[in-house]
């Protein structure tokens, strides 16, 4: 449809700006993975649960070998009863999980609960289970991208599993130039569009 539609190709990460208020989106770093006019998706990556792996795999009759702290993460507002994991594959010996797609080099995707079995056997260090995901209708996110409210990024690996969630919106604008710091802040129930600070 339109030309700026066909311009974003994922995948690739979106940074929301200090506007976008919404409690799902604020400071969020979305890992878009298919864009088209019909609409977009992607996972959320900086959205840490309270809720343990080891207990959402439980309830599936799956052993988890992992850290025992380790938690799942928002990966939006959509079908939080879905799981997706996001993973390193390994990258010698072993058998490949058939049914996992490599999104970028050393970051695959899977939502087979085959692979989600072999991989809580042997966790890699880079892991991620989100619950749900985030959601465009039909020319939405474009319509918010040319508001301003999104900025992309490359992905990176290094991002996307980062160990502390807190500093990852912070470090992705980091990586394409941005100062946070330079950014003007909007507060929840700040209608003035001025900035807090």
């Amino acid at each position: 449809m339109s030309a700026a539609g066909s311009d974003l190709n994922t995948p690739v990460l979106l940074m929301a700006m200090p506007q976008v208020l919404d409690p799902s989106f604020h400071r969020s770093v979305v890992l878009l993975l298919h864009h088209e006019d019909e609409g977009s998706f992607g996972f959320i990556v900086n959205r840490p649960t309270e809720i343990k792996v080891s207990e959402i795999l439980k309830g599936m009759d799956i052993g988890w070998r992992g850290h025992e702290e380790a938690v799942a993460y928002l990966g939006g507002p959509v079908q939080q009863n879905l799981g997706t994991v996001l993973f390193a594959p390994l990258q010698v010996g072993g058998d490949a999980e058939d049914t996992a797609s490599e999104i970028v080099p050393g970051v695959a995707l899977t939502q087979h609960i085959g692979d989600l079995s072999r991989l809580a056997e042997a966790p890699p260090d880079r892991f991620r289970l989100f619950l749900g995901y985030a959601g465009w209708g039909e020319g939405q996110l474009m319509e918010e991208i040319l508001r301003n409210d999104w900025l992309t990024a490359p992905v990176s690996g290094d991002l996307i599993f980062a160990p502390d969630s807190e500093q990852v919106w912070d470090a992705t604008l980091r990586s394409v130039g941005i100062d946070p710091a330079a950014l003007p802040s909007w507060m929840p129930g700040d209608t003035s569009g001025e900035s807090a600070n």
